[in-house]
């Protein structure tokens, strides 16, 4: 049977794929405000918004599939983080605005050369249990989580968390910190605070109550039922008052986007966000009137598909032959077509929605398979025999867009004489594969790019990111001393201009070596019901608490 990706038949995909956008479809967005990112301290008011009703049950859920634990202390992708955040909280939260607000800190203050931060923190706050939140929660998370599971390089030049009394701690540093990084790393998707009286003296990895956590959060665990949904009831003595709005909560597991689509159709989903189905549903969900569309809420967790080269593999583990198989790669073919028009081919790590850090300057590979072959020539990998070499394409089908795009560069890698083993698997085993195993030549994956790139973004370049079994990070092997001096400096200048300096030598470094390419800056989207309110006050939707959500009449 030929494949539904076969060249002659692109033009043709590429239009019916157009054809189905509705008009003003939106597209990528930029950022075009960031208020007191760089530098100021000062936190903005929230703005005034309708008066929140109280009451009902909200039953959310996302494109993906149920997580492995509640809470995974070393990330775990987005499955965890989505329950986790309703439960655990962090010092900062980066709004919709892009400007710091206070959570749990309520002012964040560097010393004039940014070795020294100082964290006052919210006063009165408890945990689940009843026990009060102080600073030796803040010390303990920072030297015995953060820093050797989380937070990774960007803690790098810690050199001791204090705790100066109840409710303010102090951070020192060897070099100085830029601020934006270190607020950016407070309000960083992976560093929520967990409670030091049931986690000091046992293994955050392991612990049993990452599966039943206890935060500061809007809402406390009530129960899971495995293969179906996680429920959340209200915490009656949250610090913010009359918060959360909702009286329950409950995020439930689709095991495909046909029924997250039926279930959003009927009201018994309220909330998916993430791209929770395939793009072509989209128009048909919004004309019923009972669904809205909402691109808010990701623009510190932009979405890309990405392909990742395993450097020890044979013929990939060779800069030469990774980037002549991406001139064989159609960038805008797959948007145009797997992804329905909603997204744009990427360029480099650092997105065109990154307005503090994207440069278009940086090496591209342009589709031409003609060039490909002749690369592929060139490095002594001729197309004799019925092929050149083989490789095990590994698909990690979480949506169903990365197992089309195996499909398609099977078909692409096979054009110019590249035979391919495609594989797509399920999520459990995708993670196993890719960052435990490292059994793939290539994989389709995905990661998503807070403004900030470090530590996020360059621990899937840099050597200290190569961590076996930890998911989202350099699963591929790359390492290179150059890229990690790059980093290193990226983490320590706080010159803002400098700092984007060397964050385009860092996207023009990853691009020339292309160890792991996104292939798309896809559109996120969120769908909701026509009566839910408050759910996108956050730039990283994701991982919000929800507790600012209500249902109007």
């Amino acid at each position: 049977m030929q494949s539904v990706f076969h060249p002659g038949r692109r033009a043709f995909l590429a239009q019916s794929a157009r054809g189905t956008l509705a008009a003003g479809t939106l597209g990528i967005g930029g950022i075009s405000v960031i208020g007191g990112l760089a530098s100021s301290n000062a936190f903005a008011a929230a703005p005034a918004a309708a008066t929140p009703r109280r009451g009902g049950t909200l039953v959310a859920s996302w494109g993906g599939l149920e997580p492995q634990a509640l809470f995974v202390p070393g990330g775990g992708g987005s499955s965890p983080l989505q329950t986790s955040t309703k439960i655990l909280e962090r010092l900062l939260k980066l709004d919709n605005a892009l400007v710091f607000q206070p959570l749990l800190a309520t002012s964040v203050t560097p010393s004039p050369d940014f070795q020294t931060y100082t964290i006052k923190l919210r006063p009165n706050v408890r945990w689940h249990d009843g026990q009060p939140f102080t600073a030796d929660d803040v010390v303990f998370n920072v030297l015995e989580y953060w820093k050797p599971i989380s937070a990774g390089i960007a803690l790098k030049t810690l050199q001791s968390a204090q705790a100066v009394d109840p409710l303010t701690v102090a951070l020192r540093f060897t070099k100085p910190v830029p601020e934006f990084f270190l607020k950016s790393v407070l309000a960083g998707q992976y560093q929520v605070l967990v409670p030091k009286h049931r986690y000091a003296g046992k293994d955050l990895l392991t612990n049993p109550l990452n599966n039943t956590p206890i935060g500061t959060g809007p809402w406390k665990y009530g129960s899971w039922v495995r293969g179906s949904r996680v429920e959340f009831a209200r915490n009656e003595q949250y610090w913010s008052p009359n918060q959360p709005y909702l009286d329950k909560l409950v995020i439930s597991w689709w095991g495909d986007a046909a029924s997250r689509s039926a279930a959003l159709e009927t009201g018994e989903l309220g909330l998916a966000y993430s791209n929770p189905v395939p793009a072509r549903d989209i128009d048909r969900l919004v004309k019923t009137g009972k669904v809205v569309l909402d691109t808010h809420g990701y623009e510190d967790s932009a979405w890309t598909v990405t392909a990742e080269f395993n450097q020890r593999r044979e013929h990939v583990k060779r800069r030469e032959v990774r980037q002549a198989l991406l001139h064989a790669i159609d960038r805008k073919f797959i948007v145009d077509t797997i992804y329905y028009g909603r997204g744009r081919p990427a360029v480099s790590p650092l997105f065109h929605s990154n307005p503090l850090f994207f440069t278009d300057d940086v090496p591209k590979y342009p589709f031409d398979p003609k060039r490909a072959g002749a690369l592929l020539d060139a490095a002594g990998l001729p197309n004799k025999d019925g092929g050149r070499f083989t490789v095990n394409l590994l698909a990690a089908a979480w949506f169903e867009e990365n197992a089309k795009l195996g499909q398609y560069l099977k078909q692409a890698f096979e054009d110019i004489g590249v035979k391919v083993k495609l594989d797509s698997v399920d999520r459990a085993t995708a993670l196993k594969r890719i960052y435990t195993d490292y059994d793939y030549d290539i994989a389709i994956s995905n990661f998503t790019a807070p403004l900030e790139p470090v530590p996020v973004v360059t621990q899937y370049f840099t050597t200290d990111g190569i961590v076996k079994g930890a998911a989202f990070h350099n699963a591929t092997g790359y390492s290179n001393p150059a890229m990690d001096a790059l980093v290193d400096k990226l983490s320590t200048e706080t010159n803002p201009e400098k700092r984007k300096q060397l964050a385009h030598d860092f996207a023009r470094l990853a691009s020339t070596d292309v160890p792991i390419v996104p292939l798309v800056e896809m559109q996120s989207f969120t769908l909701a019901r026509a009566n839910l309110r408050g759910f996108t006050t956050s730039a990283n939707v994701q991982g919000d608490s929800l507790g600012t959500a209500w249902l109007a009449t």
